[in-house]
């Protein structure tokens, strides 16, 4: 999926942690700005619309979102799916 242009507005999900913004792989956020050299502004947020993050991600860390299934409740940070393992 990393191959997949992402654009404006598209839900993303964390492939990796970024413990140093409270993110966790498989958390869900928003792109808010993309950059030419395939980075992007990516805005996380909870269920309820409160901002947990805004950080600046290349894109092999981050995936577009599909149907996949939520995993922790909102109030508790940002949300949160299942990302598969890379089959190999």
């Amino acid at each position: 999926m990393e191959d997949d242009v992402m654009k404006e507005l598209d839900l993303v999900v964390l492939t990796e942690d970024l413990s140093k913004h409270g993110l966790k792989k498989g958390d869900v956020g928003t792109v808010v700005l993309t950059h030419r050299e395939a980075g992007y502004e990516i805005e996380f947020a909870t269920l309820g619309g409160e901002t947990v993050a805004v950080v600046t991600v290349i894109s092999p860390l981050v995936m577009l979102f599909s149907i996949m299934l939520i995993t922790r409740p909102a109030t508790v940070g940002a949300a949160r799916v299942r990302v598969p393992d890379p089959v190999v």
